[in-house]
């Protein structure tokens, strides 16, 4: 079974180039949704054609597409459920939906992080008032989100709530120190970054690693209740809301997660404010599983192949595919492997998002080379 999805995030604004009309430029494909994951479809399909025209022994291959993986896959596991006849038990599993740290050698996808979404609105004022006239009698709605969202990390270090910390596995500790080695300070200075702005804990590359492998973070990622500077007035506003991304552990029960972030929340509330909290879209993560001895061997030498010899990596994402654990339960017995063409500069849901062309036909060329060796194994 290869697994990809063709539907994407919302362009937004910030295009150099069309996020709707493809172009190429110095080697890269830009356009909103290619390398997340719309090659998806194309790579699986060469990659079978190519060992048809070969005349090479094929396996049974399932493709699976689906139009909701940004908003969670919240139909996925029952359409696959009702598609179990044609499907049948899959003996290996592929998805295209992941990264590569760079462009140099073909990479695997050892552990993903949860996620957990919330929709927090406090509120205090029954309508807006004017800022002279209550401000020092009426709660500012913002001071008191400021002070709740300091329970769930703190605002000088990012360190989050201890209840979304768990245990690191020594070999993930082993991948973050060799990651460290061969990476350097690419594992932060590859992302865009006003001159002189540094990155979190960036004197400590194994801890860094670590931070965003398998540490929560929170992010802000929108807001509700603020007008538009050009449109403020002196007014304290009866209230704000914010979106609460929390990315958890690979190894953190969200239902958890999210139970313990909502009593952060609701908790003794500053002014006996008004909380609501909505969404609460909370995914797992993932962590891959040991490899058989022949199709591990099968990865390492297609990517040593199509790669100049250089050797198959496996690093974390501290993105979230949180589909990959519920597929791991729903076929157990089934060896799941994340490969995908995130790399440098990719910028998935941001704007000017590309693929890299170069790694993206050297990957579908090992792929096609893995698929072909699973029909022998």
């Amino acid at each position: 079974m290869v697994y990809g999805h063709l539907d994407k995030q919302p362009y937004g604004e910030g295009w150099v180039t069309s996020p709707t009309d493809p172009v190429i430029k110095d080697g890269c494909l830009y356009g909103r949704g290619g390398g997340d994951d719309g090659y998806a479809l194309f790579s699986c399909m060469l990659a079978v054609k190519n060992g048809q025209l070969q005349g090479a022994k094929m396996p049974r291959v399932v493709l699976v597409l689906e139009t909701e993986e940004e908003s969670g896959s919240p139909n996925l596991i029952p359409l696959l459920k009702m598609a179990s006849d044609s499907i049948k038990i899959p003996d290996n599993l592929f998805v295209l939906d992941s990264g590569a740290f760079d462009y140099n050698q073909l990479w695997m996808t050892s552990t993903l992080r949860g996620i957990c979404i919330i929709d927090m609105t406090v509120q205090v004022g029954s309508n807006g008032y004017h800022s002279g006239e209550v401000g020092g009698i009426v709660p500012e709605t913002f001071r008191i989100v400021r002070q709740l969202l300091d329970r769930l990390d703190d605002s000088k270090t990012g360190k989050v709530m201890e209840e979304l910390v768990t245990e690191i596995p020594k070999w993930k500790v082993e991948e973050a120190e060799m990651m460290a080695k061969l990476a350097g300070d690419k594992i932060w200075n590859k992302y865009g970054m006003v001159e002189g702005a540094k990155a979190c804990n960036q004197d400590d590359l194994k801890q860094l690693y670590l931070d965003n492998q398998f540490g929560a973070n929170l992010s802000i990622t929108g807001a509700d209740g603020l007008p538009p500077i050009q449109m403020a007035g002196n007014v304290v506003r009866p209230s704000t809301s914010v979106r609460i991304s929390m990315r958890l552990p690979p190894n953190m029960d969200p239902a958890k997660a999210q139970a313990a972030i909502e009593k952060k929340l609701t908790e003794n509330v500053p002014y006996n404010a008004k909380v609501t909290l909505s969404s609460g879209h909370a995914g797992s993560g993932w962590c891959m599983k040991d490899l058989s001895p022949a199709l591990d061997k099968s990865i390492r030498e297609s990517g040593a192949m199509f790669y100049e010899g250089k050797p198959t990596g496996s690093y974390g994402m501290g993105g979230s595919i949180p589909f990959l654990s519920e597929l791991g339960n729903m076929f157990p017995k089934t060896e799941i492997v994340a490969f995908g063409v995130l790399g440098p500069n990719s910028n998935a849901h941001g704007p000017n998002e590309m693929i890299h062309l170069d790694y993206t036909k050297r990957l579908t060329c090992a792929f096609s080379h893995i698929v072909q060796e699973t029909a022998e194994n």
